[in-house]
């Protein structure tokens, strides 16, 4: 339709960039400008004379402002079909003019509800009503209103007037998408908000139905594969840890990168959760090192050099191409270790200058800088299969030696106590089925993602060879069989963790009682698939 059937434009915003631009232009073309309050200020500072909405409607606003632009006058305005006889006689009947642009964009919700301090009271008055309802009448009627809900489309939308005298339909039809798009993202922003107040991850129930809002960070080179396109989405009000990382230098942050720097630091800070308990000082370091998803190595130590060289001493072979994750900042000792190695990412909460000084001699290794991990995990754990979604609560919270049923007539030393919650930790984030076979300050062998665990089993105790003799061994799952601990016992371990629960318990209780093995049951499993 032209450009010239725009009369009147209706401008309520919050954001107010670029603004004063658009409305000149529009005044230029002769439009008349229907504003709110704030708005309209505004417009007039910027020398223009809007006409306010109150003036319009013949009702002014009130309580406070929460009701402004919602009324028959506005509305019939924006939903009317000039070309409909009765609708034309319902405008004729009640003086309503047709509006034919819409500027809208909304009170600042999300802001708000991360701005620190601020009250649920305060989040709840930035809920906007008349906004969202004003973009969805516009854009419902999208074939005679124009929408525009984002800054970034005026200039677009004026140089399409100028040097076409219209808006095309596939532009209205295009910009009413956006703008039900945005209402849609500034909703499923509010339920969440409140599903989190009401307690939405709770474990009694799973929600009836799942609003889901996010955020394109930035696209990647590809997915998995080159042949995958791949891109980066943040959920507004959950983004933190990695994919709230800064990227401070190296290639581009690729699909399967992002991937494994999650995986490594969730890792690395439960290790740095279990390295600080029971301490009010600040307890060891903690590093994982993660490949294709899966941990190969795990370290605690005094330095972040020590837990660096503990976990890759576990596996440096597969390390090679591997993404790091520290629980402290490293300092200058730890990146001189750390750069004679081929590494893909570290991810640490940040990197002092003397550290940054070193990494640059890797120009292509990837530094995140993460901040301080998260406390715990909001909403739900969920994957992607044919057709829907997969929703669990998140496997967080791991039982501890004071919690678990020593099965064996051989009771754990404190060192195997602190061996076996170390291995237990790792266990945890390991594909199954999944065998650790640790001390109480790293990894030595891992068995990871087989469909046996007897393999599983082989893999980790062959990993770990010599320095097998004396250490523990964490199972994600019961034994279904006695082999296992027959296997651990002839390499030398000296104590086993695994959850039990299988029918023949008694059978590996009693393998570990003849091998003179000390056997702890926890009571949970940590399965991950």
């Amino acid at each position: 339709m032209p450009a010239t059937t725009i009369k009147h434009a209706l401008l309520s915003v919050s954001d107010k960039s670029k603004l004063d631009t658009l409305a000149s232009f529009l005044a230029g073309r002769g439009v008349t400008l229907l504003s709110t309050g704030g708005t309209a200020a505004y417009l007039e500072r910027a020398g223009l004379r809007p006409v306010e909405v109150s003036s319009t409607t013949g009702f002014p606003e009130i309580l406070g402002g929460r009701v402004k632009t919602l009324h028959p006058k506005i509305f019939g305005g924006l939903l009317c079909d000039p070309r409909s006889p009765a609708h034309q006689s319902d405008l004729e009947r009640h003086g309503i003019e047709p509006i034919g642009l819409v500027v809208v964009n909304l009170y600042p919700f999300e802001q708000t509800v991360k701005r620190r301090g601020a009250s649920w009271a305060d989040c709840v008055e930035n809920i906007d009503i008349g906004g969202v309802a004003l973009l969805r009448a516009a854009a419902k009627n999208h074939a005679r209103v124009l929408v525009l809900c984002d800054p970034a489309d005026y200039e677009p939308f004026v140089k399409e007037w100028k040097e076409l005298g219209e808006i095309s339909e596939k532009t209205r039809a295009r910009l009413a998408g956006k703008a039900f798009h945005h209402t849609a993202r500034y909703d499923a922003l509010i339920a969440r908000a409140f599903a989190g107040r009401a307690g939405g991850r709770s474990r009694k129930g799973t929600p009836g139905s799942v609003v889901m809002a996010l955020d394109r960070k930035s696209e990647l080179r590809y997915g998995e594969n080159p042949h995958q396109q791949g891109a980066i989405y943040v959920e507004p009000l959950e983004g933190g840890d990695i994919t709230g990382a800064r990227v401070l230098q190296g290639k581009g942050v690729s699909y399967n990168n992002y991937f494994d720097a999650d995986a490594a630091w969730r890792l690395a800070a439960d290790l740095a959760a279990l390295a600080g308990k029971g301490s009010s000082k600040k307890g060891p370091a903690a590093c994982a090192i993660i490949k294709h998803g899966i941990p190969c190595g795990a370290g605690l130590g005094a330095s972040v050099k020590e837990a660096f060289v503990r976990a890759h001493e576990s596996d440096p072979v597969s390390a090679f191409g591997g993404v790091v994750a520290l629980s402290r900042p490293p300092d200058a000792a730890a990146a001189r270790v750390m750069v004679k190695y081929f590494l893909e990412v570290i991810a640490a909460p940040s990197f002092p200058a003397e550290a940054r000084k070193i990494f640059k001699a890797k120009a292509d290794l990837r530094l995140l800088a993460t901040g301080k991990p998260r406390a715990r995990r909001t909403g739900w754990d969920s994957k992607r299969v044919g057709g829907g979604w997969l929703l669990q609560a998140w496997d967080e919270g791991l039982t501890g030696p004071a919690k678990w049923k020593v099965a064996t007539k051989k009771k754990p030393t404190p060192a195997q106590r602190r061996a076996l919650e170390f291995a237990w930790t790792v266990v945890k984030h390991v594909r199954s089925n999944a065998i650790v076979v640790a001390n109480e300050k790293g990894t030595l062998g891992i068995g990871a993602g087989q469909t046996s665990r007897v393999t599983a089993s082989y893999i980790a105790l062959r990993q770990a060879g010599k320095k097998a003799r004396g250490a523990v061994l964490a199972s994600d799952g019961f034994f279904p069989f006695r082999d296992s601990v027959d296997r651990a016992a002839r390499a030398g371990v000296s104590a086993i963790v695994q959850p039990g629960g299988s029918k023949r318990d008694a059978d590996a209780v009693a393998a570990c009682n003849q091998h003179r093995i000390t056997m702890a049951l926890t009571g949970r499993r940590h399965f991950r698939h």
